[in-house]
């Protein structure tokens, strides 16, 4: 089974990085302009016949062609105030991962702005309670808890049990997994750049393609497309810092943010 999916977080108005999301350099590397995500948008429309579905059909699909995915991950506010409606437009969805204990503060969507998205037949899921650090490195209990607290606290808003969720912070771990399965959750996103998917022990586990602040809308188009040179680009970045991150530990994360400002 594969899917081809894309990873963006906020899009804001030039200048105004602080309007949606959480704040931060690290954070702000991650957010695009409105005008640029609507020419991303564009581009992958140009690119591929088969406009963006929705992951749960993965649960039901067993070969054919790759199942295009849009993801939006932290839950800031610019999944209502911009990126629905450039979506909406093409008659697309998205996937929203909301971090939960950020529902309803500043530069965040609110109960009723969740609700909005689901009505009009976006996917929303669960992006842990707290957004940790570093993921992986939670105890199991922890891992649980992060998963199911943030699941029921979507399905309370919604009115209907939310099974999918995403990875923050790009921490992932088979333990990680296993704990959203522990949790209820049946599909979970990563950010390890493939089109494979596979399961651990009830949840179906996608890898994402993430584009940043300086993508241009070529990656995109080609990614969806299906060219190799940007997906291996993307594969090697990711094993890289992936590498990094093992081996740093904190001082990893301290030396990207020094850098970043």
């Amino acid at each position: 089974m594969r899917a081809l999916a894309l990873l963006y977080h906020d899009v804001v108005e030039p200048d105004d990085r602080a309007a949606s999301g959480f704040p931060g350099a690290d954070a702000d590397s991650y957010k695009l302009d409105v005008g640029t995500f609507a020419a991303h948008i564009a581009a992958i429309d140009r690119a591929t016949r088969h406009k963006p579905g929705s992951a749960l059909q993965l649960l039901q699909r067993e070969s054919g062609e790759h199942l295009r995915l849009l993801t939006f991950d932290d839950g800031g506010v610019s999944a209502y105030t911009h990126i629905a409606g450039i979506l909406e437009q093409r008659g697309w969805l998205g996937h929203f991962f909301v971090t939960t204990n950020r529902i309803g503060s500043p530069t965040f969507m609110s109960r009723e702005q969740i609700r909005s998205l689901r009505r009009r037949g976006h996917i929303i899921g669960s992006h842990s309670v707290s957004h940790p650090v570093r993921m992986s490195e939670c105890g199991w209990q922890v891992l649980v808890e992060e998963w199911r607290n943030s699941r029921q606290a979507l399905s309370d808003i919604l009115g209907e049990d939310v099974t999918v969720a995403s990875v923050p912070g790009g921490y992932f771990s088979k333990t990680v997994a296993m704990a959203a399965s522990e949790a209820g959750m049946r599909l979970l996103f990563t950010s390890e750049p493939t089109t494979s998917c596979y399961v651990v022990d009830a949840c179906l586990v996608i890898g994402r393609y993430c584009l940043r602040s300086g993508t241009r809308a070529a990656t995109a188009a080609r990614l969806v497309r299906g060219d190799w040179p940007p997906r291996l680009r993307s594969w090697m970045s990711w094993n890289t810092k992936k590498a990094a991150k093992k081996l740093g530990g904190d001082f990893y994360l301290r030396a990207r943010l020094s850098l970043l400002r």
